[in-house]
């Protein structure tokens, strides 16, 4: 499904404006995103390599998966419609934190979000939208963390930001 639709926001995530994807990410534009994370009953956390053919971080490990909710959407709604087109994916979430970050790809591509990190517990099967993802994995948090210490480069930017964070509420539960 095409999100074309980005809502632009404040520092406090108050809605301002509606703008298109495009426009959102050609300069640096606050808007709202979320970050799902999902954990198994063995504490492992699911990671997806992104498709190459995204129009950014193709081919990088990041969250279960992430995207923008549309105006008036609930972001938990969203959040869960999008785990069942990325991974067939059904569960409950709840939202952990939310954090902004900035990010230049290259001299006509910003990422500039306020980001929802979500938090699902998962066991069960999980089909790919290969559109979205090629590749999934389940990692224990201790190698997670040795591998966002050790090989930061196979992560998204986001993931290196809000990782380490899921981590240490899971080791703290």
């Amino acid at each position: 499904m095409l999100r074309n639709e980005i809502v632009c926001v404040d520092i406090f995530d108050n809605e301002l404006k509606i703008v298109t994807k495009e426009q959102a990410h050609v300069k640096p534009i606050l808007h709202r995103a979320f970050s799902v994370f999902l954990v198994n009953d063995k504490k492992e956390i699911l990671i997806q390599k992104r498709a190459y053919n995204k129009y950014h971080s193709g081919g990088l490990w990041a969250n279960a998966c992430c995207s923008h909710p549309k105006s008036k959407e609930d972001v938990l709604i969203s959040a869960q419609n999008r785990l069942m087109e990325e991974l067939n994916i059904s569960c409950n979430l709840k939202e952990l934190f939310t954090f902004i970050y900035l990010n230049k790809f290259n001299d006509a591509l910003f990422e500039y979000e306020l980001d929802h990190v979500l938090l699902g517990e998962y066991s069960g099967e999980v089909v790919l939208n290969e559109e979205e993802a090629i590749e999934y994995r389940w990692v224990g948090l201790k190698e997670l963390s040795n591998e966002l210490l050790n090989q930061p480069n196979k992560f998204a930017s986001w993931f290196l930001i809000c990782a380490p964070r899921v981590i240490k509420i899971l080791l703290d539960c």
